[in-house]
């Protein structure tokens, strides 16, 4: 079915899609949701200092 040059094509294409795979589904579940969270809590942060300046003023 395969010759073996094939073969090793085909198994590289699996492997590089199995870790593409992966790696977008550690993105989207950990690091994407991890960007953000702490993004909000630095804006958070800083709405709350600019609050706190300006009942100081």
């Amino acid at each position: 079915m395969f010759d073996f040059d094939q073969y090793l094509g085909f198994l590289a294409f699996l492997t590089i899609l199995t870790i593409g795979f992966w790696l977008m589904i550690f993105l989207l579940t950990f690091v994407i949701p991890y960007w953000i969270g702490g993004s909000l809590i630095e804006r958070i942060k800083e709405i709350r200092a600019e609050k706190k300046a300006k009942r100081q003023a």
